[in-house]
C-alpha cells in the first residue's frame, strides 16, 4: 500500500476542489477528477481527506504526482499545490545472459546480462568459474591485473577486446538492486581455441586441387569431343 499525502491550511469554509494528476515526462493525465478516480487507480485508490491512499501497488505506479487543491470564498479564489514523487520497489527477477560457446583467440567477444522488472534498475556483476570478476575502470586495480576485459556493472556488459585461451571459463551473471535477493541466470561454458592456421591452409590447398581438377576434366572432355554442339 501506499499513502500520498497532501495537507492544505484552507479553511473549512472555504470550497474545495480536489484534483490529482501524474506527470509523464510531457505528458499530464488526471488521476482523481471531479471526484472521481480514473485509469489504473479507479479500483485501488480511495481518498484520505484530501490525500490518496492506493491499494496493491504496482510497478507501474511509479512516478511523479502532483495534488491541485482550488479554494472559493467570499473574498475569493485560491489556489494551491505539491508535487510527489512515488517510487515503487521492486526485486530483480532472473537476468537473461548471452555467453558464445565458443569463441576464436584475439577475436572482440561481448557477454551480455540484462533483466528489466527492477526497480530501482539492477546493477551486474559476471563470475567467472564461481569467482566474481574485477571491473576495469580507470588505472591501476583490475587494469594493473593484466585483464582483457571491460565489465559494466550498469550495462551487464562483459567485453573481451582480444580474448585469450585463458578466457575459457564458466560465467554466470548476478542481477540486484538492494530490494530482496540478488537474482543470476545459468551458467555458461565459453571456450575460447587457438585460430588453425595449418588445417586453413591445408583445406584451402584442398579446395584448390578439386578445382583443378574439374578443370582438367572439363577440357579432356572437351578435346575428346564428350561436349556435342
Amino acid at each position: 500500500e501506499a499513502i500520498l499525502s497532501c495537507k492544505h491550511k484552507f479553511s473549512k469554509e472555504m470550497s474545495l476542489r480536489i484534483e490529482w494528476k501524474k506527470i509523464r515526462s510531457r505528458e499530464v493525465s488526471f488521476v482523481y477528477y471531479n471526484g472521481e478516480f480514473t485509469g489504473d487507480l479507479k479500483d485501488r485508490a480511495e481518498m484520505l481527506n484530501t490525500g490518496i491512499h492506493i491499494r496493491n501497488v504496482t510497478r507501474k505506479d511509479s512516478g511523479t504526482y502532483r495534488c491541485e487543491i482550488s479554494a472559493k470564498s467570499e473574498h475569493g479564489a485560491r489556489l494551491g499545490e505539491t508535487t510527489i514523487m512515488l517510487t515503487v520497489l521492486v526485486p530483480p527477477t532472473t537476468p537473461i545472459c548471452e555467453v558464445p560457446s565458443s569463441a576464436m583467440t584475439g577475436t572482440v567477444v561481448e557477454l551480455s546480462c540484462k533483466e528489466n522488472e527492477g526497480s530501482p534498475p539492477s546493477s551486474y556483476q559476471w563470475y567467472k568459474n564461481g569467482v566474481a570478476l574485477l571491473e576495469k575502470t580507470g588505472t591501476g586495480g583490475a587494469r594493473g591485473a593484466n585483464v582483457t576485459y571491460t565489465m559494466n556493472k550498469k550495462s551487464g556488459t562483459l567485453l573481451f577486446n582480444t580474448v585469450t585461451r585463458n578466457d575459457t571459463g564458466e560465467y554466470f551473471c548476478e542481477a540486484s538492486n538492494g530490494i530482496g535477493l540478488a537474482q543470476k541466470c545459468a551458467v555458461k561454458r565459453m571456450q575460447v581455441d587457438d585460430l588453425n592456421v595449418s588445417g586453413i591452409i591445408a583445406a584451402v590447398v584442398f579446395v584448390a586441387l578439386v578445382m583443378a581438377l574439374c578443370g582438367l576434366g572439363v577440357f579432356y572432355a572437351q578435346k575428346k569431343g564428350y561436349f556435342g554442339s
